[in-house]
């Protein structure tokens, strides 16, 4: 998600969006090695995106969790700093606020908030789960931790913030924002470029900054002073070249929402473009994805004669057509109830709201069908405990897929 992307999304409110949008244009348009207009899939069938709890409607919902307990319970995160709780069921008109930081947390812009949330992998014994939301004075992300209430498990101990990580945003825009505990137990955290547009400060190849990047920590290792520990694996864990050490891969503008395949554990993360086209990585230790040398696999800045020594490029690539500007990642689908999306990769454009689905099982090659052509600001995806999938969307409903029945 991009400032100026929800600017030509959300008609009904001025933002200063498209003014970042006009000063952003004008980089290099010269192909590297462009998969951007790759074969169409057969039809997989008609699908139509419904309301998943037409009883509910939230406040620019930016996320959607399940805290992996054994409960049927559901959490929605709204980018104002609240966190909802609900059963899981289409019909239930009930809900609780889990927890609310609307006071800590600085939205004041389009991209920043409340952005992403976490369960620890031993959430159901140890009760802590984890927020990534900026703050201001001065502007910067934090990375915490909660626990919940011992005497309420729909309701979090709003008093038992520890805060395990803090850096500075020099621009409102391009915070990136998810977290996730991967399949070997550390927690990934999207940070992205630090905002304005092409990267002024030159943060997404720069290892000295967080900014830019995935990381990833240990949150049940103390190290020294720190509340987390670095993983031995990690790309840079142990220099001596002041690169910081939590980095586990780097190159991005602005990563917008990332999952780990439940089958394969394959990190999957859509990387939001400047103007000419958006891309979708498979993200693996010490990676550097290239921006802003590269975006997508486009040259940008001429300057560095496209060199793409080191670079990862892209596994899927669109260019900006159609009124496709800002891509939302999603997941490969490992649900049971549409059949026909096994193992494909369901993303989608917070600009046009179309939605497709990537047939990935040949990364050399890989093929698109569209899904859903909608009019809605597509903001996140998400799974619950059975891994069907969910979008949330800036009309305040989080929707689900359903296949349309054909007549015979």
């Amino acid at each position: 998600m991009d400032l100026r992307t929800i600017s030509w999304r959300i008609v009904s409110t001025a933002f200063v969006g498209s003014l970042l949008f006009v000063l952003s244009c004008g980089n290099n348009d010269d192909t590297l090695d462009t998969n951007s207009n790759p074969p169409t899939l057969p039809d997989l069938g008609q699908f139509e995106l419904v309301p998943a709890y037409p009883n509910f409607s939230f406040t620019r919902p930016v996320d959607y969790q399940h805290a992996g307990d054994g409960s049927d319970r559901v959490f929605v995160v709204e980018q104002r700093g609240v966190i909802t709780v609900f059963s899981d069921d289409t019909n239930t008109d009930q809900r609780t606020t889990f927890l609310d930081i609307s006071g800590l947390v600085d939205d004041q812009s389009n991209e920043e908030g409340l952005l992403g949330l976490a369960f620890h992998p031993n959430y159901a014994s140890n009760g802590f789960f984890y927020v990534n939301y900026t703050v201001n004075s001065p502007a910067r992300t934090r990375i915490s931790r909660f626990s919940v209430s011992a005497a309420d498990p729909d309701q979090a101990d709003p008093n038992s913030e520890l805060i395990l990580l803090e850096f500075s945003q020099p621009f409102g825009n391009h915070n990136g924002g998810q977290l996730g505990f991967g399949p070997d137990g550390f927690l990934y955290i999207a940070v992205g470029d630090g905002g304005s547009a092409g990267d002024p400060e030159e943060n997404g190849e720069d290892l000295t900054t967080l900014l830019g990047s995935i990381l990833r920590i240990d949150v049940d290792q103390t190290s020294g002073s720190l509340p987390y520990s670095i993983p031995a694996d990690n790309p840079f864990a142990g220099n001596d070249q002041n690169i910081r050490e939590e980095i586990f891969a780097y190159g991005l503008r602005n990563p917008w929402r990332f999952s780990f395949d439940a089958q394969t554990g394959q990190l999957w993360t859509g990387d939001v473009g400047q103007n000419a086209m958006e891309e979708i990585n498979i993200i693996e230790n010490g990676g550097n994805y290239g921006w802003n040398t590269t975006e997508g696999d486009l040259c940008f800045d001429p300057a560095n004669n496209c060199n793409t020594e080191g670079i990862t490029l892209p596994v899927l690539t669109y260019r900006h057509n159609q009124g496709d500007r800002s891509v939302t990642g999603g997941f490969v689908y490992r649900g049971t109830e549409q059949t026909a999306l096994a193992g494909y990769y369901i993303y989608a454009d917070f600009v046009s709201g179309r939605v497709w689905a990537a047939d990935v099982s040949d990364l050399s090659s890989p093929s698109i069908t569209q899904l859903v052509d909608s009019d809605l600001g597509i903001s996140s995806f998400g799974v619950n405990g059975d891994q069907e999938l969910f979008m949330c969307a800036f009309d305040g409903q989080i929707y689900r897929l359903n296949q349309v029945a054909t007549p015979n």
